[in-house]
């Protein structure tokens, strides 16, 4: 048996200890539903497509779309998960992340279905504050926030920009009650506080992942359907199909601003490049 060693765990034949995606195995892209069954959603749409590995939480697509090489791979819900998709693929070559998720808003003009795309996020989640200190902003890769919203206007969705507020509870850490009605008084201003500071909806997963993003010099982006309106008190599981459709469209609007860069010998896109 090869020795591995404790600090970088790989499998015996070399491969990611939780995702098991060895080198070849997922393009520079990625995107990362929380839902391992949203993966194979995503890759509905693609032209070519192959499960690479499906282990614990975490399912790995790989194949094209509209010529465009891309991988899913889900993170299950929360920080924790997110940052180990993160780190294991980038072990093996990813290099642009953007969350496929779905959220709830703190917008009262916001409707189901609608979609969200994160500018930025607010860190209520803890994974994050094990890789730096609180006060490090967690902030979308402008390119991947540019391509969400060509996306999204191309597909003709209904979409919004906004802060997101990453938790890492679904229940009293986005102003919920817990079993029996249990709560806290820092719950149950949460909603106030953060609507008062324009913030645009809760989610799990986005502080985490632009966090990494930037200390990692990833390009990271985050677009959300809207199941739930918590000014309005509505739920519906709605715009799932929209969310996928934006997702995998902004991964072909990305090679085409990465080739614009490449063509101008630029390294960061600005519109007007390709003249």
């Amino acid at each position: 048996m090869k020795r591995v060693s404790a600090t970088r765990p790989v499998t015996e034949d070399r491969k990611q200890y939780h995702l098991e995606v060895g080198e070849g195995d997922v393009a520079e892209v990625v995107l990362m539903p929380g839902d391992p069954q949203r993966v194979e959603k995503i890759s509905s749409y693609w032209e070519t497509r192959r499960q690479v590995a499906s282990h614990r939480q975490f399912v790995t697509h790989t194949g094209t779309y509209k010529g465009v090489p891309l991988s899913a791979c889900s993170t299950g819900i929360g920080g924790p998960g997110t940052a180990i998709v993160v780190e294991e693929l980038a072990n093996v070559g990813a290099r642009t992340f953007i969350r496929v998720g779905s959220t709830a808003t703190l917008k009262k003009d916001v409707d189901l279905g609608d979609l969200i795309i994160s500018t930025a996020a607010v860190r209520l989640e803890g994974t994050s504050r094990q890789y730096v200190r609180a006060e490090y902003p967690a902030a979308a890769s402008y390119e991947v926030v540019l391509a969400l919203i060509e996306a999204a206007e191309s597909l003709g969705l209904r979409y919004h920009l906004g802060i997101s507020a990453s938790t890492d509870s679904f229940y009293l850490g986005q102003s919920r009650p817990g079993f029996g009605g249990y709560t806290q008084s820092m719950s149950e201003t949460l909603i106030k506080d953060l609507t008062r500071a324009n913030v645009a909806n809760f989610e799990m997963e986005a502080a985490t992942l632009f966090t990494l993003g930037n200390i990692y010099g990833f390009r990271t982006g985050a677009v959300c359907a809207v199941y739930a309106n918590r000014i309005r008190d509505e739920f519906a599981v709605r715009g799932e199909d929209d969310v996928v459709r934006c997702a995998n469209e902004a991964v072909r609007v990305l090679a085409e601003m990465d080739e614009e860069k490449r063509r101008g010998n630029r390294t960061y896109w600005y519109r007007g490049l390709k003249r």
